[in-house]
């Protein structure tokens, strides 16, 4: 595809020019990493034939909204003689193209910011707390996966367990456990259970803590009125 070849060839020099960075910023090289897995890669495996799936299990459901499904669908069908090839091709370029820049306007704009955000709180977590187990964000973000990929490449092993950010409608703040994996619902470590299901004055008495909000029954997020009070949440979750 005229649209693999050129991601591949001139990939660097694309994403630098579309968000304005040299070609030798660090953030160039991530993000032309993160655009072939979250979207060249897929379209090269269905350019070439190759299965999603093992041979041997067959999808639930068909899946015919994705980019590849609606180029293919600019091809001419069986039984049409009166097509313009050459103007359904550029339709199918201008299709690709969009979807490509739209994909990589978002991963620089919005997915990179976050990722910052994530390496700032690691960097700065044996300033929050003696066990580098506290992260807080400056602002609320989409931040597991990237603490995930990123205590990988870093070799982390004291891993964060709580997670504290602006609630961003107020001057609360929320604590959240750090789930075992991006998707699980498990948490490395809940919110203590003397604590789940409180709220306000309740919760505030049980914990022995001001200005609590709420912990949800299961212990994966809770808040507080305060950024202090979501820290001193996450010290006592870790001490007890």
């Amino acid at each position: 595809m005229h649209l693999l070849f050129h991601s591949r060839h001139f990939g660097k020099e694309i994403i630098a020019k579309q968000l304005d960075l040299s070609k030798e910023n660090p953030s160039v090289e991530i993000l032309y990493q993160k655009m072939y897995k979250n979207f060249v890669e897929a379209l090269d495996g269905i350019d070439n034939g190759i299965s999603q799936y093992p041979q041997d299990i067959a999808p639930k459901y068909e899946e015919k909204t994705g980019l590849a499904a609606r180029v293919g669908r600019l091809n001419p069908w069986w039984n049409q003689t009166d097509v313009d090839i050459d103007s359904r091709f550029e339709q199918a370029m201008e299709l690709a193209g969009k979807e490509f820049i739209d994909r990589l306007r978002f991963l620089g704009l919005a997915w990179l910011p976050a990722r910052d955000l994530v390496v700032k709180a690691l960097d700065t977590r044996f300033e929050i707390h003696n066990s580098g187990q506290i992260l807080i964000l400056d602002s609320p973000c989409p931040w597991k996966e990237h603490l995930f990929e990123i205590e990988k490449e870093k070799a982390i092993e004291d891993k964060p367990l709580y997670v504290l950010f602006p609630d961003g409608r107020d001057e609360s703040y929320r604590i959240q456990a750090v789930p075992v994996s991006p998707n699980s619902f498990e948490s490395r470590r809940p919110l203590p259970e003397s604590w789940r299901g409180y709220r306000d004055s309740e919760l505030s008495e049980r914990s022995q803590i001001e200005g609590c909000v709420f912990v949800h029954h299961s212990g994966f997020i809770g808040g507080n009125k305060t950024k202090d009070g979501a820290l001193q949440m996450a010290i006592k979750a870790l001490e007890l």
